[in-house]
């Protein structure tokens, strides 16, 4: 647990307590990073042009059917090794501090993350995808595909 920068806020408990849901993973993703060298989000993640891929559990293969390579699809995964207590952060690329659910941060009550991937290749349980910001190892919450039509807010425009 790192030492909380100025305006930082910790909860007197430890979420991980309170668990009141249980969870199965469904796999786990395979990436290139570790602690310390891990990209800050999946943008920089891309840049780096290393994939990786997710290997899931063999008894959920059969729900990959109809995903086709090239689509892009929404991985849900839990940042199991990620800092749970901080409920206010400052994190150095912000101008005041914020609340943790006005940020990304991997700090959170409950480490879920998302990203928006590109499958790359699909072969039995196993997804290739452009990139992901995630360590080695991390396991894998759900899989659902991203669709235009219901991901992109009304109105929303590049």
């Amino acid at each position: 647990m790192s030492a909380p920068r100025i305006g930082e806020v910790r909860l007197p408990f430890d979420p991980a307590d309170r668990v009141s849901a249980g969870v199965s993973f469904i796999g786990v993703i395979r990436s290139p990073w570790s602690p310390g060298d891990c990209p800050r989000n999946i943008g920089q993640a891309r840049e780096t042009g290393r994939g990786a891929q997710i290997d899931l559990d063999p008894d959920y293969a059969a729900g990959l059917r109809g995903l086709k390579t090239g689509q892009q699809i929404i991985v849900l995964y839990w940042m199991d090794r990620g800092q749970r207590d901080l409920i206010v952060q400052n994190p150095p690329h912000t101008d005041a501090p914020r609340g943790t659910f006005a940020l990304r941060s991997p700090v959170r009550p409950n480490p879920i993350s998302l990203a928006v991937v590109r499958i790359t290749s699909l072969d039995g349980a196993t997804i290739g995808i452009d990139a992901i910001d995630a360590f080695d190892g991390t396991p894998v919450l759900d899989i659902k595909p991203w669709l235009p039509g219901v991901d992109v807010p009304p109105g929303w425009r590049p």
